[in-house]
């Protein structure tokens, strides 16, 4: 008989995230109770906002309980449904959390076009990530035609959306990225401009020389030095979207800007949550499946095999060891 591998928050951690901060348990399939659905997940998404939710310091998002299931977005295959919404064989993105099997009442799962894309695009550029590139550009950064849009971690799930859709709207998109793998990827399949290795010692004189007109937008998802650098080539009346500061997830720190560059550079700096709007959700994710179905945008994945390693996925993650969406195929 299949059982329910379930990775559960053991305890917080006091410094850095460890495997044994996470503990495995197999209980048995749950049954679908009426009104709601049981999934098969085949996919786990990892994000770098899961750091935050070890804490219980307050925050954006509600702290992860201990002792319950490691919480985190899922696609995967409708088991069995008293939802009339759902059927058997659909396929659904959700919130199922760490576990092979999920119940839901069906309130946050939505059915996905695999045939469009395959179904893990749909926790990428084709979900959370995409939209909130979609929303941090068009919305805070609004980039004008030939505006230099500067984009950190710019081959992560958020970044490489962020790029694209900066060279659709006509501007120069400049990454940052860690690696000359990465670096070259981002100018050679991203579509930009160019890309500055931050783990080279010659970052900061490289971050300049690709940046002879300044900044005009900057989709910040890292902080730390990366952030601190960029802000000096920030330019007047520029538009900086604060999406992520993983550098600081882990102890780095992010200090607050000089309160004068405010005033002289007369720049506006805004952080945003993309699930604050939903609402726009559904036009974002239209645009970005037909910009996919136009071979218009691309990605790429890192893809750990077995529920049992997603705790150690996720530690990788916070170290910038993917290449493009972490992912963990369920098995």
């Amino acid at each position: 008989m299949p059982t329910n591998a379930q990775v559960l928050l053991d305890h917080r951690p006091t410094g850095k995230v460890s495997p044994a901060n996470f503990r495995i348990v197999e209980t048995p399939v749950p049954t679908p109770g009426p009104g709601e659905v049981l999934v098969r997940h085949t996919f786990l998404s990892l994000d770098p906002y899961m750091r935050g939710r070890l804490s219980d310091a307050k925050s954006y998002a509600k702290p992860q309980e201990v002792g319950a299931v490691m919480g985190g977005g899922t696609v995967g295959v409708v088991e069995a449904s008293n939802n009339p919404r759902f059927h058997p064989g659909d396929e659904v993105v959700g919130m199922g959390g760490w576990q092979r099997y999920s119940v839901s009442d069906g309130a946050t799962l939505r059915v996905v076009d695999a045939k469009a894309a395959p179904i893990q695009a749909y926790l990428g550029s084709l979900g959370m990530p995409g939209v909130t590139a979609w929303y941090g550009l068009n919305k805070i950064i609004a980039p004008k035609a030939r505006e230099t849009v500067l984009v950190s971690a710019a081959t992560g799930a958020v970044g490489s959306v962020v790029g694209q859709l900066a060279k659709i709207a006509g501007a120069r998109p400049v990454g940052i990225a860690g690696g000359e793998e990465k670096c070259a990827y981002a100018v050679k399949e991203l579509g930009y401009a160019a890309c500055v290795d931050h783990k080279s010692p010659g970052f900061a004189e490289g971050l300049k020389a690709a940046l002879p007109d300044g900044v005009d937008g900057l989709f910040e998802n890292v902080g730390g030095e990366p952030f601190r650098l960029a802000m000096r080539r920030i330019n007047d009346f520029a538009r900086v979207a604060i999406c992520g500061l993983i550098a600081s997830y882990e102890g780095a720190p992010t200090g607050l800007l000089d309160m004068r560059l405010f005033l002289v550079k007369r720049f506006k700096m805004e952080g945003f949550i993309v699930s604050d709007h939903m609402e726009l959700w559904p036009q974002a994710i239209g645009e970005l499946v037909s910009l996919a179905a136009a071979k218009k945008l691309t990605w790429r994945e890192t893809i750990r095999e077995g529920i049992e390693n997603a705790p150690q996925a996720l530690i990788d993650l916070l170290k910038g060891e993917n290449f493009g969406k972490m992912l963990v195929r369920v098995s």
